[in-house]
């Protein structure tokens, strides 16, 4: 590990005409961590990939990767990046096997070192047995594997991953995990985007980004300490009428709708007396409650409560 985190961005800003897309937005990611980025849509998240892995060129700030200024050494820089957008961005037409060839030789490795590699991580990802496969006849959950190869074939010691799992399956997801795992344990820094929370708590450390700010960032269990007893949830039939009468209870001081399900934060050790007193208020306003327990704060809650 070097004496400064993997990756260290510091102060960066990009507008793109009146719209400030990253402002002052400084992090720091060390060699065997996985870094969450978290936040709706249009906060900021990919234009920090692109600017980190220098598709983009930063307004103001400083980005250095293993070291290296990246302003003023880009190409050695991103030698040690590997970078996974959103969209699977390789070659349709090609095999799965010509695909490594091409972005190895890109990066500068020879035959003798890429076909053995290539070879190395096919095995990693589990796509051994479809290297001759062209890249369009693949699922949706073997490209994003094989992004992940292409990503991986010139041994960076620095991952970025731009809602690596969207739109693949609960499975994919989970065996796309197990991969990350055992990166990391070779010591290679990791900052991924993420639209779910599940994925988000697995990490060593989640920011959260709104409006192209950090607003905050820290390990998760440290982000949802401040809701612990704080959380009711409550499930019944017309969730929506449950919350209009959950809302006028003076010590309710949010309530959030997830699927079929309320998420009612109260105010510090209230949670029992403010429950036995639902209980009673939304039985005579005619409502209906299946289950009301109080429960662990989830990133979700967490993410809201600080806007």
């Amino acid at each position: 590990m070097t004496p400064e985190g993997m990756i260290e961005v510091r102060n960066v800003r990009k507008t793109f005409g009146d719209l400030v897309a990253v402002d002052d937005l400084s992090l720091s990611i060390d060699a065997g961590e996985i870094f969450a980025l978290v936040g709706p849509d249009g906060a900021g998240k990919t234009t920090t990939m692109r600017l980190i892995c220098g598709v983009l060129s930063a307004e103001g700030g400083e980005i250095r990767l293993n070291g290296i200024d990246l302003h003023h050494n880009l190409e050695k820089a991103r030698k040690n990046i590997g970078y996974l957008p959103q969209r699977f961005s390789l070659y349709g037409d090609l095999t799965v096997l010509e695909n490594l060839r091409f972005f190895a030789e890109v990066r500068g490795l020879p035959r003798k070192q890429w076909l053995p590699r290539s070879q190395e991580i096919l095995d990693f990802v589990g796509l051994r047995g479809f290297r001759d496969r062209r890249a369009d006849a693949l699922s949706g959950g073997m490209k994003q594997k094989l992004g992940l190869a292409a990503a991986l074939v010139h041994y960076p010691k620095i991952l970025l991953l731009d809602e690596p799992t969207s739109g693949v399956d609960a499975l994919t997801r989970q065996a796309f995990w197990q991969l990350l795992i055992q990166l990391l344990r070779d010591g290679v820094a990791v900052l991924i985007s993420t639209p779910y929370m599940d994925e988000a708590s697995r990490c060593n450390r989640v920011g959260f980004m709104f409006e192209g700010r950090l607003r905050i960032e820290d390990a998760p269990d440290a982000l949802v300490r401040h809701l612990q007893g704080r959380i009711i949830e409550i499930v019944g039939p017309e969730s929506r009428r449950i919350e209009h009468i959950v809302r006028v209870d003076p010590q309710v001081e949010d309530v959030q709708l997830f699927g079929d399900r309320l998420h009612v934060k109260v105010s510090q050790g209230a949670a029992r007396r403010v429950m036995r007193r639902l209980r009673r208020t939304i039985q005579e306003a005619g409502g209906m409650v299946e289950r009301m327990e109080p429960v662990m704060p989830s990133l979700e809650d967490a993410f809201i409560d600080f806007l």
